[in-house]
């Protein structure tokens, strides 16, 4: 019996390499495309400011208009998930719900509230990964239930399990008209709401424009350069330069408007016909891996964006001051059209040396840094234009110069631009010390995620065959 479907989008707002909606479109024989735009979910779970927001209902336009080329619509609802699901499911008639299988906690809880949902209501749930390259349960699996915690052991678990399942074919207006559309009508009744309807600002400064067409262009424009392909290697990269020296790709990948499986096949390709390439853990393959292993991590790691009863991170007692942490956190998440759950808190534990990372001497000064990759300062006479006017030798460090000079340059530092928070050299001096009172103190929380090469990124791989074999893919599968 063909079903009667509603297709949910969550993060996998994209056509390409979708398997979950490949499977409802054949066994349905009507199929509802549904986004839900739950604002107290979305916002009780993440932090989401106007520049995501943007970026969000671009992507749902787009995806509204590329079913729309194939003879279906993408219907936005506005409201709470649960009784948005109960409405619809008596009011269409749905014995299905399709929808990606994500490992956020959050996504989980929604899975397992509409599961719960199915059954008492009396349709089926089919969820399939679709935003890692791998299935994270198998990893857990062959790693004897629990997340391998170094890069290291994560690349030999992948070893085992060989290479990713490889993308699903491109959907066809063949697909869905095999299935009956949503009727005309509803389409306007449930269109995607532009930035006054949800009270946001329009106004975004971001070359991004979300949206699967806008991430497929990015990324054949990033594979033309099949050099920069095979040589690009991520210690070289600036992360200051006024446009990425990475691909730039990741706001896609995090919304699922690209799937990171078309990306690594798209590499192996590439790799297969080069000579040389760089590999892992540099790599772009590589930079690949890094995201699946704190994915993989994160799925089975309780509390794994917090410090508090998260048991692979550092427990450390912070400086208690309101108004220092306000100064300090607001600019992060929120501010990000990238974020991710994983990424995002795997990298603040490696950065801080919470976790992963533990050559924890290595202090990032960002006076030096700054002079010593952007030593005119045009990242930040970009982006802090307050301080655009001051002669290069003072741009980072605006409060050295004289009082004439911060006149002539417009801006009174205690005035139009803020003092030091803290004396660099004593906050680092001092914050050391108790690092490695600490870590001496916590010594096997520290032993979980050290590795043997204790900074990986910083290592040269030699060309390892059996790694060959699981990171180049197997050529004669992907030229299929």
């Amino acid at each position: 019996m063909l079903h009667r479907t509603i297709h949910l989008f969550r993060k996998e707002l994209r056509l390409h390499d979708n398997p979950v909606l490949l499977a409802a479109l054949e066994s349905s024989e009507a199929l509802y495309p549904v986004y839900i735009l739950d604002r107290a979910f979305l916002t009780s779970s993440m932090h989401i400011g106007a520049l995501r927001w943007n970026f969000l209902l671009q992507s749902l336009e787009d995806l509204h208009k590329n079913l729309g080329q194939l003879g279906s619509c993408l219907l936005v609802i506005q409201g709470e998930y649960e009784v948005v699901l109960r409405d619809h499911i008596q009011k269409w008639n749905i014995t299905q719900v399709t929808l990606d299988a994500e490992m956020e906690p959050f996504y989980k809880e929604m899975e397992a509230n509409i599961q719960r949902l199915g059954a008492e209501l009396g349709f089926e749930v089919l969820s399939l990964v679709s935003h890692s390259l791998y299935n994270t349960q198998r990893i857990l699996d062959l790693n004897g239930g629990s997340p391998p915690l170094t890069y290291k052991r994560f690349l030999h678990i992948l070893s085992l399990l060989g290479d990713p399942e490889v993308p699903v074919r491109n959907l066809t207006a063949e697909d869905f008209q095999r299935c009956r559309a949503p009727e005309p009508g509803l389409a306007e009744c449930y269109r995607v709401p532009l930035p006054v309807d949800l009270k946001i600002s329009p106004e975004s400064l971001s070359p991004w424009r979300g949206g699967e067409t806008e991430g497929l262009q990015r990324l054949e424009q990033h594979l033309t350069d099949q050099g920069w392909v095979t040589s690009f290697t991520k210690p070289r990269t600036i992360p200051n330069s006024l446009l990425p020296s990475t691909t730039g790709l990741s706001p896609y990948f995090s919304m699922g408007c690209l799937s990171v499986r078309t990306f690594f096949y798209r590499l192996s390709n590439i790799y297969a016909q080069a000579k040389h390439h760089s590999l892992p853990p540099v790599s772009l393959q590589g930079q690949l891996l890094w995201r699946e292993f704190f994915y993989t991590v994160a799925s089975a790691t309780p509390n794994f964006t917090q410090m508090a009863g998260n048991p692979i991170c550092l427990q450390i007692c912070w400086y208690k001051d309101a108004e220092r942490l306000h100064k300090w956190k607001t600019v992060f998440e929120e501010l990000l059209l990238d974020a991710d759950y994983s990424i995002n808190a795997g990298n603040w534990m490696w950065l801080s040396a919470s976790a992963f990372f533990h050559q924890y001497t290595r202090i990032f000064c960002p006076i030096r840094f700054g002079k010593r990759t952007d030593p005119q300062g045009n990242y930040i006479r970009k982006y802090l234009p307050i301080l655009k006017n001051f002669p290069s030798k003072y741009i980072y460090e605006p409060w050295t110069a004289s009082e004439e000079e911060q006149k002539q340059a417009g801006c009174i530092i205690g005035q139009d631009y803020p003092f030091p928070m803290v004396n660099h050299k004593e906050a680092s001096d001092h914050n050391l010390q108790l690092m490695k009172q600490v870590r001496e103190e916590q010594h096997r929380t520290v032993q979980l995620t050290r590795d043997d090469a204790d900074d990986p990124m910083e290592i040269k791989v030699k060309r390892d065959h059996s790694e060959e074999n699981i990171l180049k893919g197997k050529v004669a599968r992907m030229t299929e």
